[in-house]
């Protein structure tokens, strides 16, 4: 993108499908050495970012996407861990280097946090590089404990249940305006 960033957005946030494929290739294509790393926790190859893309939409993982313009700016991944803990997940972001700071990151956690409590995920694990200032003031932003070592820190999240009322508005069809509904 050139020229100054959007005061407001227009933004979509919607979970990614097997069609969504080429814009997931292209959004992890777009991200340059740094957010590799960010991403990542390592440098690592545009083979090996390739490979992964095409490899992201694994069942029982769900993944969710930020659309500015019909294009793909940003990404949350929750991975299923429940071979290691049935009520756990994982979870990791991505936000293009020219979109950040302009609130895709927040919304996409917002996002996140609302599938885990609705998928009953009682706990969400990340894990970032310990100078990624953005993602440590997302974690610190929604309760997250933090524990950092060396290189790394992990942050583990407790996500609210979901509320009794919006579980019966789901089933009786009545919720189509909240935002775990398009899940």
């Amino acid at each position: 993108m050139t020229g100054p960033k959007p005061r407001s957005l227009d933004m979509r946030i919607r979970r990614l499908h097997a069609c969504d494929q080429a814009h997931i290739c292209a959004h992890f294509l777009s991200l340059d050495a740094e957010s590799r790393r960010a991403r990542f926790c390592a440098a690592i190859s545009e083979d090996w970012v390739l490979r992964y893309a095409r490899q992201s939409l694994c069942e029982g993982d769900i993944t969710c996407g930020a659309f500015i313009d019909g294009r793909l700016r940003g990404v949350v991944e929750l991975r299923d861990i429940r071979q290691v803990d049935p009520c756990c997940a994982e979870a990791a972001f991505s936000v293009d280097p020219q979109w950040q700071n302009i609130g895709i990151g927040d919304a996409l956690f917002q996002r996140m946090l609302a599938v885990a409590g609705h998928r009953g995920i009682g706990t969400i694990q990340m894990t970032f590089l310990k100078e990624n200032s953005r993602m440590r003031h997302l974690a610190l932003r929604y309760d997250a404990t933090l524990a950092q070592d060396q290189d790394d820190v992990a942050a583990t999240l407790h996500p609210d249940p979901p509320v009794l009322m919006t579980l019966a508005k789901g089933l009786t069809g009545g919720a189509k305006d909240h935002p775990w509904q398009r899940f």
